[in-house]
């Protein structure tokens, strides 16, 4: 049963949906990582990449008009490309995307937790903190489900707050000859920072699970996928100012796992640091606890559709206990055996991996859902352009990343394939 028009999402609350996804935990992540490869070219860099997810955010708001449905990205592609081994690969990646968020999010917990010990951590303890960022919020997500969307849309009015006051307390330190030309990095480093930060404008999509929840969706949803992916755009390059027009980028690579605290310091001093670091530990665990949520569900989703093993659409007291469980499991072995520069690369490469082929489906499915051929074949040119830049850079940067990324691929093709054919005899159909 449709939801009464009082009861439905407003503009508004789909805005606040796709900010809410963007600006979780990624930007305390990855803002020392697009310094230490792009230097004074860092907002350049969250630029490219807004432009590259404002792209894509179009194909999303038609397809979203075309098909509203809970499946997301997974409804779009099946019915683009039909249900087969490539597409059934792509939701298996799309699952262990977000589980390379979780760990993006906990290793980013771990380095700002660290900032609290005097002396620093040992190793040992910095898995440590890494697994109680996953553990715990896994747990309350068995106790308190309800707990997570009560707590979401607190904490991200929390987080925009800060960030601002950020801003405006920064605006007088700011040394604008450190964003100069002559202090950015060659073009090639440019484009791959932006691609390796990519995954901090993931998070928009999540308004086409709630299209169907949305009043005037035709107007809506395309203004609340365009003005979310342009707000976030502008706040990210807005910070990247600040942050390397503030504080040296030798302080900034040294601490690049929690910059933005650093950046705190010339405005607001120690007690700066301390507020951003403790802001990034409540957002970093927020966006934890929202992933495993949503990811819980999504295994849960594809499970009754036959994607996954049954066991992950069992419920143990009205929840997918399976689903968050193997949620933590894998992320807790891909959080303590990568590292954060890795784990930025690996889940920025696999959502333009996903978002390549959205773009492609808005392209094949034109006739469908109307729209600009040429904005849809800008998106998927792009968004291919842009992982093909950051596996050349990963390529000669750190090959480790690469075979992790690669490795990925042929695990969502190989449990597909296996999967579907072998398990399910045959690759069930799904109607929408």
């Amino acid at each position: 049963m449709r939801q009464s028009t009082a009861e439905r999402m407003g503009l508004m609350g789909a805005i606040a949906i796709g900010i809410g996804g963007m600006v979780g935990g990624g930007i305390f992540a990855v803002l020392g990582e697009a310094v230490s490869t792009a230097h004074g070219a860092t907002p350049v860099a969250f630029a490219l990449a807004g432009v590259v997810a404002l792209l894509t955010a179009v194909s999303y708001a038609r397809l979203a008009v075309a098909y509203p449905n809970r499946g997301g990205t997974v409804v779009f592609i099946d019915n683009a490309f039909g249900n087969n081994l490539a597409s059934g690969s792509v939701n298996v990646m799309l699952w262990l995307s977000y589980l390379v968020t979780i760990a993006l999010y906990a290793s980013a917990f771990a380095s700002y937790a660290a900032t609290f010990f005097a002396d620093g951590v040992s190793p040992l303890q910095q898995h440590a903190l890494i697994s109680v960022a996953i553990i715990l919020p896994a747990a309350i997500n068995l106790i308190s489900a309800s707990f997570v969307s009560r707590s979401e849309t607190l904490i991200v009015v929390l987080k925009l707050a800060l960030l601002v006051f950020i801003i405006y307390s920064s605006l007088p330190y700011m040394d604008i000859q450190h964003v100069s030309p002559a202090q950015w990095g060659d073009p090639l480093s440019i484009v791959a920072a932006g691609m390796i930060i990519f995954v901090a404008y993931e998070g928009f999509e999540l308004i086409a699970n709630a299209a169907e929840d949305i009043e005037n969706p035709r107007r809506n949803l395309p203004l609340a996928f365009i003005l979310s992916v342009v707000l976030v755009m502008v706040l990210y390059v807005v910070i990247a100012v600040l942050t390397v027009s503030t504080v040296s980028e030798a302080q900034l690579v040294t601490a690049r796992d929690y910059a933005l605290a650093v950046a705190a310091r010339p405005a607001l001093g120690q007690s700066g640091f301390v507020i951003v670091a403790a802001a990034a530990l409540l957002a970093t665990f927020s966006a934890i606890n929202a992933t495993i949520y949503g990811n819980a569900r999504l295994g849960y989703t594809l499970a009754r559709d036959g994607q996954l093993p049954e066991q992950f659409d069992h419920e143990v007291w009205n929840k997918p206990v399976v689903g968050v469980l193997m949620t933590a499991i894998i992320s807790l072995l891909i959080a303590n055996t990568i590292s954060l520069n890795e784990i930025a690369i690996i889940g920025s490469a696999s959502f333009l991996l996903i978002f390549t082929l959205v773009n492609a489906s808005a392209c094949r499915l034109r006739q469908r859902i109307g729209g600009s051929i040429w904005l849809y074949g800008a998106g998927t040119v792009l968004c291919a352009l842009a992982l093909v830049v950051l596996l050349i850079h990963t390529c000669q940067t750190d090959v480790r990343a690469l075979w992790v990324f690669l490795g990925f691929l042929l695990i969502s093709c190989g449990f597909e394939g296996v999967f579907g054919t072998i398990v399910r005899g045959h690759f069930l159909g799904r109607q929408y």
